[in-house]
């Protein structure tokens, strides 16, 4: 029996329809439908507050400070794909830089999720392509060591499969497992019309929270007949 190869080349990826609906979303929003998983640790933040991504993952695993494997993503991921890297939030030396966020935009990926260091910060910018990471380090990386492609990794604190939906912005990076993305984009829509409803009360002077004085007798704050004003 062969054992599973370190690069996996074919994977199955969450639609482009639901890729479409969830980049209309913020990641706000579907973090919260996604019942409060999959959100990656915030040290993975974008280089630019306006960057926003939408994307199937196509993950890489390596070893801190090295990126030989991102190499060889970079040549095998597909338009619109999300390269997702567990950098193992090392920020000791730089994963990526120009030259290689360069390739991922000549080859129309939609983005790049790395946990670790990336370099290049000013070039970066100018690129207008989007990209999160952990931090900068000017310090470049080696190219030595092998790791995995399209194997599960975990990248800012979150579990990532290959194609996966991925969708980030100003708030940081939220991930949705792939045969459960279709039915988030339905209370996606519930949550935002919710929330436009919220809003609109408290435009009109209703700012009480409903929900408030039940929480506080359940968590023994107050007494069951006390208001809180």
């Amino acid at each position: 029996m062969n054992p599973l190869p370190e690069v996996i080349r074919q994977i199955e990826r969450v639609g482009a329809d639901v890729v479409a609906r969830a980049a209309t979303f913020q990641a706000a929003i579907l973090a919260d439908v996604a019942g409060r998983r999959g959100s990656m640790h915030s040290r993975v933040t974008p280089v630019h507050e306006r960057m926003k991504l939408a994307g199937p993952a196509f993950t890489v695993e390596v070893r801190p400070g090295d990126n030989l494997m991102i190499h060889a993503a970079i040549a095998l991921a597909q338009p619109g794909d999300i390269l997702v890297v567990d950098g193992k939030g090392d920020q000791t030396a730089a994963l990526m830089g120009t030259l290689m966020l360069s390739a991922c935009k000549q080859r129309r990926l939609g983005g790049v999720v790395v946990d670790g260091a990336i370099r290049d910060r000013l070039e970066v910018l100018e690129l207008d392509f989007p990209v999160f990471s952990a931090g900068f380090n000017p310090a470049g990386p080696t190219k030595y060591v092998p790791g995995r492609i399209n194997h599960p990794i975990s990248a800012g604190g979150v579990t990532v499969n290959p194609g996966d939906l991925v969708v980030a912005d100003a708030d940081g990076v939220v991930v949705l497992e792939r045969a459960k993305a279709p039915a988030m984009m339905e209370l996606a829509v519930r949550k935002v019309a919710d929330e436009a409803a919220r809003i609109a009360a408290i435009q009109r002077g209703d700012t009480a929270a409903k929900w408030l004085p039940a929480a506080l007798r359940a968590a023994g704050v107050l007494a069951a007949e006390e208001s809180l004003v």
